[in-house]
């Protein structure tokens, strides 16, 4: 057997022990795989090089003790194991066998793992005669994280995932940036992998109310079905307009792979009106901007992302945008739609403005999915979200919540109650949800990580910037390379970048580690460091 095994190894020589420095990392080839060398408090390990979710190169990303985060997204695994432990993303990366012989450094790698980039964790399945069930409501990422979980942490019992979509758990923030993805490419999972570890995907399902006496839901088919734990992660729909013309043909949401398909198809050589520069409504003009014979943009404040992102890099955004023609009607809005024979035709603002139509993308917020619930005593906020403490409970045992649809006490903003609608966000509670299922008790403490693709530029966002009152830059922001510190206090709560990576992965390191960065510490390094030398941000987490 041992002969075997060595038969399937394939040993090499990746460098000296002296070329790397403890908390240094480096890539390195085996055979013709690229692999991430690691040296970090004393010890070589080596897992696999690229992010289990877009394949990023994780030596550009940031290492914090034991673990590497991504530049690009800021998923977080363990370099001793490969397991992931942030997300977004799934899966976990390979490891590798490392030995020191003689000032040389040896990394083996199994040969019919030459082809693999990433690991799933070890699952179990069900096992028919345990009657125990667990219902997940919603088909997000937090309930797919949720089920996952269970499985990887021995749970044997049902699961069941009810999902009103037509489809089983998609990658969903890629809808708004590349509209036109067949389904296959979006979807998070096979439907061979439910099969195989015993998840129930039930799709175009819907769930009408809840009993949480008799800890039962019932559909929209008028079937029942008793759960007994259950995780709410119905994440929120797309608000529609509410003024006339709203349902004309033409108008469109963005909500499914469906809505994003019809979307594109319908854009082609036509002229859009955007009504919205959020990020759903930016992105939608970025990928349209090449395709459609015109893109408007109406939004409501004077630059697009300017309450989140703050008026430069606002500007900065809405420029890039002009230069590729899209046209912006600012501190604007929209009081009718017109049409001819039901089809749009024309948008007309509160200025007076008549803008020429035959498309309409409203991305203009969201409402939480909470209307099935009205009625039942699970606590809900003035804006309708579910109340969810550390672990994600609900006031209701046996009941948890997840994903956009909860409001959370957030650690890096002292346990202030919050709602945060991202992808990683969800994917991280609904890990959270599932080990409390589980008894095994675990506080969320994730630090938000958020991005955006913009004609091709990725800002990327981490900490929580809500009410900050000052906004510190380095770099430029004018030409489109920067680095951003959001004030609040006397302290950094959140951070935004362009074209400089990894700096925004450090900081959220740095903020998970718990450490304050004081606006004097940002004001400095702002002064002193040159353009791009991030060593201030590689304090030690120790």
């Amino acid at each position: 057997n041992q002969q075997v095994q060595e038969e399937d190894e394939l040993t090499e020589m990746v460098c000296q022990e002296s070329e790397l420095k403890d908390g240094q990392m480096k890539e390195v080839t085996v055979g013709e795989k690229k692999v991430l060398l690691v040296c970090s408090q004393g010890r070589y390990s080596a897992v696999g090089s690229q992010c289990s979710h877009y394949n990023a190169p994780l030596v550009k990303g940031a290492l914090f003790g034991e673990r590497v985060r991504c530049p690009f997204h800021g998923a977080c695994f363990n370099v001793r194991t490969g397991d992931i432990e942030e997300y977004p993303g799934l899966d976990s990366l390979p490891s590798y066998k490392v030995k020191v012989e003689n000032g040389m450094v040896y990394v083996t790698v199994q040969k019919h793992s030459l082809k693999l980039t990433k690991r799933v964790k070890e699952m179990c399945s069900r096992k028919p005669d345990i009657k125990h069930t667990i219902l997940l409501i919603g088909g997000g990422p937090a309930a797919l994280v949720c089920a996952e979980t269970l499985r990887q942490n021995c749970y044997e019992g049902r699961i069941v995932m009810v999902t009103k979509d037509t489809l089983p758990p998609f990658d969903k923030p890629k809808l708004s940036k590349a509209l036109n993805l067949d389904s296959g490419s979006v979807l998070l999972r096979s439907a061979d992998f439910y099969q195989q570890y015993g998840i129930e995907v039930w799709t175009q399902k819907e769930v009408v109310s809840v009993d949480t006496v008799d800890k039962a839901v019932e559909l929209n088919d008028g079937s029942s079905h008793n759960y007994d734990q259950l995780l709410i992660s119905t994440g929120c729909r797309a608000r529609p307009l509410g003024c006339p013309g709203w349902d004309l043909q033409g108008v469109k949401l963005l909500q499914t792979h469906d809505d994003a398909k019809e979307i594109h198809a319908s854009c082609q050589e036509r002229n859009v009106v955007v009504i919205g520069a959020s990020f759903i409504g930016m992105e939608v003009a970025s990928y349209l901007s090449n395709k459609a014979a015109s893109v408007a943009v109406v939004g409501t404040s004077s630059y697009p992302f300017q309450k989140s992102l703050g008026q430069e890099i606002g500007k900065m955004c809405m420029q890039m945008f002009e230069e590729k023609n899209v046209k912006f009607y600012m501190n604007d809005g929209v009081t009718e739609i017109r049409g001819n024979n039901g089809k749009v035709k024309e948008v007309v603002l509160k200025s007076g403005t008549v803008l020429e139509a035959d498309v309409v993308v409203a991305g203009i917020g969201v409402i939480p999915n909470t209307d099935f619930l009205s009625g039942s005593k699970l606590e809900m906020n003035s804006k309708n979200t579910l109340v969810v403490d550390k672990f994600m409970r609900t006031n209701v045992p046996d009941i948890f919540s997840a994903g956009d649809v909860t409001s959370f006490p957030l650690t890096i903003r002292g346990d202030e109650v919050v709602n945060i609608g991202h992808w990683q966000m969800s994917q991280a509670q609904g890990r959270v949800a599932a080990l409390n299922m589980l008894k095994k008790p675990t506080k969320f403490e994730s630090v938000p990580f958020f991005w955006t693709v913009l004609l091709g530029k990725s800002i990327r966002y981490t900490g929580y910037g809500e009410g900050y009152t000052e906004i510190i830059y380095k770099g430029n922001v004018e030409e489109r390379k920067f680095l951003a510190f959001y004030i609040k206090d006397e302290k950094v709560v959140a951070a935004a970048s362009l074209m400089f990576d990894p700096a925004v992965a450090r900081l959220a390191e740095l903020m998970t580690s718990g450490q304050v960065i004081t606006k004097t510490q940002a004001h400095l390094f702002v002064c002193v460091c040159r353009a791009q030398d991030l060593a201030w941000l590689q304090m030690k987490s120790s």
